[in-house]
């Protein structure tokens, strides 16, 4: 069955809740303007339960089905913009400077606040559907803060599901795999403490800025050298500060940088050969360094039933030839993995078409991916709480 005509007739409306959306853009935790807007949809279509500051901004709506008592699945989108200047020119481009909807999460919205209504009038289905829009996906951990604030257990949640679009993959194709789709995010800071001196008598100092350009290579070799061939891991330097004049050798260095992993092991691998390497060179030359790893989002991990589920669905929106079921794990992280800690779930990947980049001031989110979002969340819906 292709995309709902329903889904396809509510385009255009769905259209224009995303570009309001686009227009005004709020950051983290700070979406209380969007928050507002989604409640009062919500609340227009008809939902049951409209529950408000869930994870300090987060909003939940729960639909009951017209089958009598069931499970409760939750479908997540995310609400939160980033601290990028848009470029896009188009006529419902950012009003707020610095501000833009450069992930897509405008799109996640208009898709679940479509379903949302389609279930509602609907109901063709047991138990209840949670909606559920999230803050703060960009960094500041909203879905673990949902899931802290008892978004799972005061819900009775028993699956839970979320999706994104990826430019470059077609509208209308879909993406997912079993196991790790996405990756953890971590990152370091190695603050490396030698002893400043006059650039023309190095022998009396101790270069902190040398150290820091070996401990740079010497990361390099933990992917090449220590981490099992056949598994993934990014190790990358992205920052270096030291010096202040050309005559000076610094007393300090500074470097910064991420680390991106799919399991535990290769995640403790990275943390400790960082640490021991940075360490050890610097303790080499009579310097000292001083590790900072930071754990960030952990990996993205679909649940194998949950994601032929989710296969399934998307099959039935799109077609088998159009769902890639073996989708290359992708290094960029995601905070729903907190809820696929939680609960059964899986991640699924919706095509944006030949748009520009995520994080990219040139990108924008594609309307004519709007009726696909829509029927996938509607026929996964109506598969997992089968009347």
């Amino acid at each position: 069955m292709p995309v709902l005509n329903y889904a396809a007739e509510l385009q255009n409306q769905a259209a224009e809740w995303r570009r309001h959306l686009h227009r005004h853009p709020e950051l983290l935790y700070d979406v209380q303007a969007t928050a507002d807007f989604i409640a009062g949809k919500l609340r227009q279509f008809g939902v049951d339960e409209v529950i408000e500051g869930i994870g300090r901004t987060g909003v939940v709506g729960l639909i009951h089905g017209r089958a009598g008592e069931g499970r409760t699945i939750g479908l997540r989108a995310d609400m939160d913009a980033l601290p990028i200047g848009e470029e896009t020119g188009r006529p419902w481009a950012s009003t707020i400077p610095g501000k833009m909807h450069a992930c897509g999460h405008d799109g996640h919205m208009a898709m679940l606040l479509g379903a949302a209504k389609y279930l509602a009038e609907t109901r063709n289905f047991r138990g209840r559907v949670a909606v559920i829009f999230q803050p703060a996906e960009e960094g500041g951990g909203g879905g673990k803060a949902m899931i802290e604030d008892g978004l799972m257990d005061r819900f009775s949640i028993a699956e839970v599901y979320g999706m994104h679009n990826f430019p470059g993959l077609p509208v209308g194709a879909f993406a997912i795999r079993p196991g790790p789709i996405m990756a953890a995010t971590d990152e370091f800071r190695i603050v490396i403490t030698g002893r400043g001196g006059h650039a023309a008598q190095p022998h009396k100092a101790i270069d902190p800025i040398m150290i820091g350009s070996q401990i740079v290579g010497a990361l390099q070799m933990i992917v090449s050298r220590s981490a099992d061939p056949v598994s993934a891991l990014v190790v990358s330097v992205t920052e270096f500060h030291a010096g202040f004049a050309h005559n000076v050798i610094p007393s300090q260095a500074e470097l910064g940088g991420t680390v991106r992993s799919f399991t535990p092991e290769n995640r403790d691998l990275a943390e400790g050969r960082i640490r021991a390497i940075a360490e050890g060179l610097a303790a080499v030359h009579g310097a000292k360094a001083a590790v900072t790893y930071t754990r960030n989002y952990p990996p993205t991990v679909n649940h194998e039933g949950e994601t032929r589920h989710a296969a399934d669905a998307a099959i039935t929106v799109a077609g088998v030839e159009a769902v890639d079921t073996d989708f290359a794990p992708w290094t960029a992280a995601e905070d729903f993995s907190y809820m696929l800690e939680a609960r059964p779930g899986a991640f699924i990947i919706l095509g944006n078409g030949d748009s520009a980049g995520l994080h990219n001031p040139d990108y924008d989110f594609n309307d004519e991916a709007l009726p696909y979002g829509i029927s996938y969340w509607v026929r996964l819906a109506e598969a997992r709480l089968a009347a």
